[in-house]
């Protein structure tokens, strides 16, 4: 057991501090979306700013955009040119991939000043990608709203989990500890 412990030393130590930093912050977004109450950010205030930089950047890109809160359920509306298309939900805030993506680049750490750089870096880049995400996609189901669920479940999931994925072999390849101990 020991020898077996020794062995998978690395990969152990890679899950306890990666499951440790998911627990954590998943936990710490979980109590924050239990004190939003919606009443001055509707349903919350990452979804809320999140549906109000989307319609700042449809407006634009010359759409007639206005984004209003969803009357039955906790969500935003978006609505180009008097044609509502889509809702922007809390899952659509990328936190809970942000989390992911952090929980990753802390269990693979190098230097401290390198991992919070590009823990900072990499969040904004993924946030920002999902903005523009969102924004394809409200542009995408206005003209194409028959192509909904290939645009929504596939096309776009793939491009943003995509983007972490490179995010994380960019930090596995260039900066992590790992990589370095190997080469």
């Amino acid at each position: 057991m020991k020898a077996l412990l020794t062995k998978y030393k690395l990969v152990i130590r890679f899950i306890a501090i990666f499951l440790l930093v998911y627990g954590t912050l998943t936990l710490g977004y979980y109590l924050y979306l239990n004190m939003s109450d919606g009443s001055k950010y509707y349903p919350d205030y990452m979804t809320n700013l999140v549906a109000k930089q989307t319609n700042a950047l449809l407006n634009g890109i010359g759409y007639d955009t206005v984004v209003l809160p969803h009357p039955n359920e906790a969500s935003m509306k978006v609505i180009i040119e008097g044609k509502f298309v889509a809702r922007v939900i809390e899952g659509c805030n990328a936190i809970s991939i942000i989390i992911l993506f952090l929980s990753f680049i802390v269990a693979f750490s190098g230097k401290l000043k390198t991992t919070l750089i590009y823990c900072f870096a990499g969040s904004i880049i993924i946030y920002a990608f999902n903005l523009i995400r969102i924004v394809i996609l409200s542009v995408g189901l206005y003209h194409y709203p028959w192509r909904r669920e290939v645009m929504h479940e596939v096309i776009f999931p793939l491009l943003i989990y995509g983007t972490v994925f490179l995010l994380w072999m960019v930090w596995v390849n260039r900066f992590s500890k790992t990589e370095k101990a190997n080469a």
